[in-house]
């Protein structure tokens, strides 16, 4: 009688994380607490971050860049939410910058991590779609992935005035139809993303666009998606639209 063999492991997918920093202070908010601690629907935005990120089964880490003296609060923060068990986090202090404050996290990352997604805390409602269709991307060999939307108004390229409010004379005008606004999660392969931050960051100039680094390597970024509800709360107004849209989910969706 023979024996039938084992079947072949099946291929694993790279391990993938998400990277939150939530080291900056949110001054368009107003005074108070810093912009990623603010409540949305009674929790803070930075707890609906992280929860997007988990939402989705592809990352099963999501490392939390909290202010350099607020990490234990962070972490107290987090302990408090509950948050699913597949996913694991970490808190580290950040830096000055978010883009000191994106290295920190990268630094912080284990070994077996390959896919990397850098997301910003104040952009609480993505849903998961958008997040899985960008580590997609990644997976599929695309060393840098930004989600985007088409802009639905036309721009233009000014001279900035000297004076803030002046007139500032037209320089040109952008084909629409080849723009789009660029979203969060930014994904990316880590190695590439690595390599942005330590060869960008040795110029002096700072970032807040990681695949903006990336695209200073010479590496290719490509776009997939984005969705109308992953925009970033930095005003007044946007976080009332913010508390409007998770009423919304929250009253036919159960979110």
């Amino acid at each position: 009688m023979t024996s039938t063999p084992p079947p072949p492991d099946r291929p694993r997918h790279p391990r993938t994380a998400a990277v939150i920093p939530a080291a900056g202070r949110g001054i368009r908010l107003g005074p108070g607490a810093p912009k990623a601690l603010r409540a949305l629907g009674g929790t803070p935005m930075l707890i609906h971050a992280v929860r997007a990120m988990a939402a989705s089964r592809a990352v099963s880490l999501v490392v939390v860049v909290a202010p350099p003296d607020g990490a234990p609060e962070v972490k107290h923060l987090l302990d408090e939410h509950a948050l699913p068990e597949r996913t694991d986090y970490l808190v580290v202090p950040g830096g000055d910058t978010r883009q000191e404050s994106v290295g920190l996290g990268l630094d912080a990352l284990p070994e077996d991590v390959a896919v990397v997604l850098v997301h910003d805390a104040a952009r609480p409602l993505v849903p998961v779609d958008t997040v899985d269709a960008v580590v997609e991307a990644v997976r599929n060999g695309a060393a840098a992935v930004v989600p985007a939307l088409p802009l639905a108004d036309t721009v233009k390229e000014v001279e900035p005035a000297e004076v803030a409010g002046e007139p500032e004379p037209v320089v040109s005008t952008p084909v629409r139809a080849r723009l789009r606004a660029v979203q969060t999660p930014q994904g990316f392969d880590r190695d590439t993303l690595v390599r942005a931050h330590a060869e960008v960051a040795l110029d002096g100039e700072g970032s807040t666009d990681d695949a903006g680094m990336v695209e200073r390597l010479g590496e290719p970024v490509v776009v997939v998606p984005g969705h109308e509800e992953a925009f970033k709360v930095t005003r007044p107004l946007d976080l009332a639209l913010a508390e409007a849209v998770l009423a919304r989910r929250r009253a036919h969706d159960g979110f």
